[in-house]
């Protein structure tokens, strides 16, 4: 799987590469340059993802978290 992924970043890599050159140029190689760059982006995630140490992560989940409101922003913005 990881091996698989690192391939296929590879082959956006290049793609993204020689889209590069052609974006400016037409709405279609701009367009495609996007998708690629997305696409490049959502492997190195999944890559991320699983170089991850699960046993930690499933101990982040645990731990309570304190949750930020928006009016919490506000209220510190009132005094001034």
């Amino acid at each position: 799987m990881k091996k698989e992924l690192i391939k296929s970043l590879r082959e956006k890599e290049i793609q993204v590469a020689k889209l590069k050159e052609h974006a400016d140029k037409s709405s279609v190689c701009s367009d495609l340059y996007n998708k690629a760059v997305l696409e490049k982006a959502i492997l190195k995630k999944e890559l991320e993802n699983l170089s991850k140490n699960k046993f930690v992560e499933s101990i982040k989940n645990l731990l309570p978290r304190k949750k930020v409101l928006i009016c919490d922003y506000f209220k510190s913005n009132e005094l001034l």
